[in-house]
């Protein structure tokens, strides 16, 4: 009974949306990153003078995880978890209003991270054959972006649109 009534916090389930919004897409941009680097390894194996044009594929799939941080630190902000003020008391609603806030850039990007990587894994390949593809190769890893900058945006909106009561 304790248990439930501890995960039953506002609080708890606020600082879970924080934790979900940080953890997914960081799984997703961590895996999609070691993804991009094996190919790359690969390619550096046979010519290391495309270590530049590799590393910027590699760094693509790093964009979720920021993102994700983004809506947990504003998560953070919003519940006074960071600040002097301290932490406020929040109804469970409030609560499974942030922890909802927090799920369209959780879910997305720890997808996104991952399917962005298998593009750019791709365009690793492409550039161990024709290094003057690199502009192409990036346009189209970029294009998965759209999705969790869409998310993110949501996410940013839902959050400014929760009121919290914030008493301490």
């Amino acid at each position: 009974m304790e248990v439930i009534n501890l995960i039953l916090d506002g609080k708890f389930l606020a600082i879970f949306g924080a934790a979900l919004a940080t953890l997914l897409p960081g799984i997703g941009s961590a895996r999609g990153m070691a993804m991009v680097g094996e190919a790359a390894a690969g390619v550096l194996a046979e010519d290391s003078r495309k270590f530049g044009q590799c590393l910027i594929l590699q760094a693509i799939p790093s964009t979720q995880g920021i993102y994700g941080l983004l809506i947990a630190f504003l998560i953070m902000m919003k519940i006074g978890m960071v600040g002097e003020n301290g932490m406020y008391e929040l109804t469970i609603l409030e609560g499974l209003h942030l922890l909802g806030a927090a799920l369209p850039v959780a879910i997305v990007g720890i997808f996104a991270g991952i399917l962005q990587a298998r593009v750019a894994t791709a365009g690793v390949m492409v550039i161990a054959k024709k290094s003057q593809e690199l502009a192409k190769v990036l346009i189209l890893a970029a294009m998965i972006e759209t999705y969790i900058v869409l998310a993110l945006l949501v996410s940013f909106l839902m959050l400014n649109g929760i009121s919290i009561s914030a008493a301490f």
